[in-house]
């Protein structure tokens, strides 16, 4: 059973930084391209941002330039780390496989004040 927990949000000023965690149970990680989206109150959720098996990065593009993916294998552990980061991208964040294959996990919440 494939289950996908999300940590490191929180409240945080304009140009500020967080470093998000997902820990993955039930994958094989070197198998999987791995996705964080996020969910802004009122919105869809998005794709933010997937590194493939070989560690290709690709990032939707309101991010790019601020927002870095990237995993440990040996973890099973993809991060988030999200710099420069803006009121509008306060929303819940979550990990999954890169077509949200899996069952969502709780997610984690990001609050951007400005």
């Amino acid at each position: 059973q494939v289950q996908l927990v999300e940590s490191g949000g929180g409240l945080v000023q304009a140009g500020g930084s967080l470093r998000l965690s997902c820990a993955a149970s039930g994958i094989i990680f070197s198998r999987n391209t791995m996705a964080w989206f996020r969910q802004a109150p009122g919105r869809q959720r998005e794709l933010v941002a997937f590194i493939t098996t070989t560690g290709s990065a690709t990032y939707t593009d309101s991010v790019k330039g601020r927002f870095t993916i990237s995993r440990d294998i040996a973890k099973n552990t993809v991060y988030l780390q999200m710099n420069s980061l803006k009121p509008e991208d306060t929303a819940v964040y979550y990990c999954n496989g890169r077509f949200a294959q899996y069952n969502w996990g709780q997610g984690t919440q990001v609050t951007v004040s400005s």
